[in-house]
């Protein structure tokens, strides 16, 4: 039988589907890309902001035509979304099999397995912490280089916008050990660079809502530190981290250790503290802006990439003003901008004093705006420089042109030398900039290290 997966939303749902594509993949079934082709379809679904479920409903929704035409496939729904709104799902949409929650994802095969030989519909919402470790299955692709391993589940924080804790549930992390393990194994076959995820990422370990940890206490850096010696393994980069977890311990390990990049997501939401405050956000703009200032100081090239919010409930222009203040002095290479829509079942939604719409735009624009403005200023110092790039391969919008990415995550365009393949580190002297992209070319490869 074949398996199509959707993914909706953010990191930590492709790697749940990568995850479930591996699961399935190991026990015969086939994984396509192609829905008319698949015996099973399965959408992994993200409930952060309301269109996302409307897209997913809505996609979800038209199937009844294909299942119509095609009464022996299978379809199903796993995810936040299918967290959120378990029964509702199979009340509103008749023709779906099966619905799970995100407690149960590593169960994907068994309720798949139940649904199909006793055709009857299922529902599994239940809370599971063998989902950190039973989700450890990859489907890599041909030349892959890069993988996410999920480290932490859930989330301790209670952000007043976020629905996150409410359909994953608490904080858990998995072992070192166990960890250290995925990454081997993803090593071997020939995976250069991982990506750790979490919601709270640097909170690895630490139990309890300990926020923000002793100076000397970070277990996600001793993490860092032991993923950093496994052979073969060149780069480490994470996401999402919040920042009051960057203590002393963290910031210097990250600044010692060769394979953590020096590209960093820290999110900032609102610079203004009146609206962290409202947010739930655990630290002041001042508080924020000493934890950039102690990052840059320990690694000075340094970038960083953020998420705002814009129109948050009672947000006047004194406080958009703030935030715009702390973008301009941190100086962000990337910014995911969101113009604030309540979120139904969080504090917030519950607010009053709602930012009209069009100031909502205006503001974002602004802040995109300074955001290209920015990055193009950024990459032209880069003229003339030599860069360290890990090759990825044939650029998209060019198959005779290569790209990579270098360790502060810009994008970087030349071409090829012979030999060079996926995963390659190479330097590259960059000739033209983009606000999007370098541009270069190849002058010299180093040789392998044993």
């Amino acid at each position: 039988m074949k398996v199509y997966i959707k993914t909706y939303g953010c990191q930590m749902n492709e790697r749940d589907s990568e995850a479930a594509a591996g699961m399935l993949s190991s026990l015969g079934y086939g994984i396509t890309d192609n829905e008319e082709d698949a015996d099973i379809l399965i959408f992994n679904t993200c409930s952060v902001r309301d269109q996302a479920e409307r897209k997913a409903i809505g996609k979800i929704g038209i199937l009844t035509r294909l299942k119509k035409r095609k009464p022996g496939i299978y379809i199903g729904i796993m995810g936040c979304m299918a967290q959120n709104r378990g029964e509702e799902l199979l009340q509103e949409l008749p023709h779906v099999d099966f619905v799970i929650g995100t407690g149960k994802l590593h169960k994907l095969p068994e309720i798949l397995a139940e649904t199909i030989k006793k055709r009857n519909r299922q529902l599994h919402l239940e809370e599971d912490h063998g989902v950190l470790t039973g989700m450890g299955t990859h489907f890599l692709g041909t030349n892959q280089i890069s993988a996410y391993i999920a480290i932490t589940r859930g989330c301790n924080r209670f952000c007043s916008y976020c629905i996150v804790p409410y359909v994953r549930g608490r904080e858990i992390s998995r072992e070192i050990g166990d960890i250290r393990h995925e990454a081997e194994i993803l090593v071997g076959q020939g995976i250069k660079e991982i990506m750790l995820l979490g919601q709270n990422v640097a909170a690895f370990g630490l139990g309890g809502d300990i926020n923000p940890p002793p100076p000397e206490v970070s277990p996600f850096a001793d993490l860092l530190a032991e993923l950093n010696t496994i052979p073969g393994l060149k780069r480490l980069r994470f996401t999402s981290p919040y920042p009051s977890y960057f203590n002393d311990k963290l910031i210097r390990t990250m600044a010692a250790l060769p394979t953590v990049c020096h590209s960093l997501h820290l999110p900032l939401q609102s610079g203004s503290d009146h609206i962290l405050k409202a947010m739930n956000r655990h630290y002041t703009g001042k508080q924020y802006l000493e934890i950039a200032g102690k990052l840059r100081s320990a690694m000075p090239d340094i970038t960083f990439s953020t998420d705002v919010i814009v129109g948050f409930p009672g947000e006047t222009e004194e406080d958009f003003n703030a935030t715009r203040a702390v973008m301009n002095e941190v100086g962000y290479d990337n910014a995911y901008i969101f113009k604030y829509s309540p979120r139904q079942g969080t504090a917030a939604a519950k607010m009053e004093d709602q930012v009209p719409q069009e100031v909502k735009e205006q503001r974002n624009q602004i802040l995109l705006d300074d955001l290209a403005r920015r990055v193009a200023e950024h990459n032209s110092r880069l003229k003339g420089k030599i860069v360290e790039v890990m090759v990825e391969g044939p650029s998209k919008r060019n198959s005779e042109r290569w790209c990579g990415r270098t360790s502060t995550n810009k994008v970087a365009i030349f071409d090829p030398s012979d030999g060079m393949k996926s995963g390659d580190m190479v330097m590259v002297k960059v000739n033209r900039t983009t606000a999007m992209s370098l541009f270069g070319e190849v002058c010299a490869i180093p040789e392998e290290k044993p």
